[in-house]
């Protein structure tokens, strides 16, 4: 099993930036994908960005430029820096450990662009 845990949510005006971080802990697989994934309300949950193990990266097209996703493997960590963020980032963003054909998700964390 993972276990993973975000942070770094809030309520952030237009134009705005905020941090997410995920830890994963557990058995942790080398070889694996994490990505953030967000669901704002009616709506189903989608990819905003991964990475995988090797540092490639994919980026949902509404936030290629402004966001950007690391990783830290020794930590067993990743991050989400999302700058210029819009009221259409709104939703609960969700960190998503894949390996072995398995997939493992953290609780979420609200993310509210308002003014």
């Amino acid at each position: 099993q993972v276990q993973l845990v975000e942070s770094g949510g809030g309520l952030v005006q237009p134009g705005g930036s905020l941090r997410l971080s995920c830890s994963a802990s557990g058995s942790i697989f080398g070889f694996n994908t994490m990505g953030w994934y967000r669901q704002a309300p009616g709506k189903q949950r989608e990819l905003v960005a991964a990475i995988a193990w090797n540092g490639s990266t994919n980026y949902a097209d509404s936030v290629k430029g402004p966001f950007t996703i690391s990783r830290d493997n020794a930590k067993n960590t990743v991050n989400l820096q999302m700058n210029s963020l819009k009221p259409e980032d709104t939703a609960i963003y969700y960190c998503k450990e894949s390996q072995r054909g398995s997939d493992y998700w953290g609780q979420g964390t609200q993310v509210t662009v308002s003014s």
